[in-house]
């Protein structure tokens, strides 16, 4: 069975939207896409020749290399598009058809897996997660309807910070391999001390990896997240994906990042960050408030309070943003807590023990 029985045949058949980008070639008069010929009112000279009033190449090829090469895969299995987000969405509606089709989800965990179903009419099954807030491979295996078409696993997952290791996410793959796309979203794998899941791509056909430069890269608002599966599901999502959705200045952006001296930087960020975890989880338990800090593998932690709203409220009094998470599914009473720089997280600190104090 080939990985493209799963999706929906009409998806199959439709004709893809021709690009004037893929027409272009080295055409110096460019007359086909009702560009404008000038730069946008209040351009400045720019060196680098930002071309903003020409559409940009709809999949760059440079950008496409370079992240086939951060992530060790060969560049027709790299989708590039708006973050992660996109990807998700644009899975869910090459294979699920509404009203017919489902996700399967472990909550809790991200909540766009669910949005992108809802919008495209697709069910969704829950199979939660286990006590230790670790993947219930079990259930996802032996309990999955037939109507299931993708099953989304976040690893590390947000917003609790597990991880999950490769050998469940193999098995599963191999459980559901005729029967589900099989989709890890890797968007804190930066931050873990689990190998990433694309080791897995050549053995699995039914398995995809969810990556994003939104997080480690520093790259938020640039939007630039890719997809790695087969060329076939890559190619597959092309059909239904926007015709110019990476702005020319993300590209950029993404691929300054991406130069040896940025991966440098960007690997002593990652480092930094890792310590500032550890710190926090240790100095953050050792407050009589705090109930319980859940172990994390992501750049944020999950921790329970005696009195969250509260501590939600004079932390933003105190110009301290953090998120109130107690929505999900067995998180009453947590907050979840980036790690910034090592000032920003002392400054929560400072609030949270002056807060005991004056208890």
């Amino acid at each position: 069975m080939s990985v493209l029985d799963l999706v929906r045949p009409d998806i199959l058949a439709l004709q893809p939207y021709s690009s004037a980008r893929t027409e272009a070639g080295q055409a110096m008069v460019m007359l086909n896409a009702n560009e404008a010929p000038w730069p946008p009112p209040g351009a400045q000279p720019d060196a680098r020749g930002i071309p903003l009033n020409r559409y940009p190449d709809p999949q760059p090829r440079d950008l496409i290399e370079r992240l086939a090469a951060l992530y060790a895969v060969d560049s027709s299995r790299v989708l590039a598009g708006r973050g992660s987000d996109e990807a998700i969405d644009l899975l869910v509606r090459a294979f699920c058809r509404p009203g017919v089709d489902a996700i399967a989800v472990s909550p809790p965990t991200f909540g766009m897996y669910a949005v992108c179903a809802a919008t495209q009419g697709a069910a969704r099954i829950d199979v939660p997660l286990a006590a230790d807030f670790s993947i219930d491979a079990k259930s996802l295996v032996d309990d999955l309807p037939g109507s299931v078409k993708l099953v989304f696993l976040c690893s590390p997952n947000n917003p609790t910070g597990g991880a999950i290791g490769l050998a469940a996410i193999e098995r599963i793959a191999y459980a559901l391999r005729e029967r589900a796309l099989v989709i890890v979203d890797e968007a804190y794998i930066e931050f873990a001390e689990v190998p990433s899941a694309s080791s897995l791509l050549d053995a699995h056909e039914n398995l995809g990896i969810l990556r994003t430069l939104s997080k480690a890269w520093a790259l938020a608002g640039a939007r630039i997240g890719c997809l790695l599966a087969r060329a076939e599901v890559v190619s597959v999502l092309r059909r239904i994906m926007p015709p110019y959705p990476l702005p020319t200045p993300s590209v950029m952006a993404a691929m300054a990042a991406l130069t040896a001296e940025g991966m440098d930087l960007t690997r002593r960020r990652i480092a930094l960050v890792i310590a500032e975890r550890e710190r926090m989880a240790v100095e953050l338990a050792r407050l009589p408030g705090v109930q319980d800090v859940l172990p994390s593998s992501a750049n944020f932690l999950c921790v329970r309070f005696a009195d969250a709203p509260q501590v939600y409220r004079e932390l933003m009094a105190n110009g301290v943003i953090v998120r109130d998470v107690g929505r999900y599914p067995r998180l009453a009473g947590y907050l979840r807590i980036s790690i910034g720089t090592r000032e920003e997280n002392s400054r929560l600190l400072e609030v949270l023990i002056r807060r005991e104090v004056s208890a």
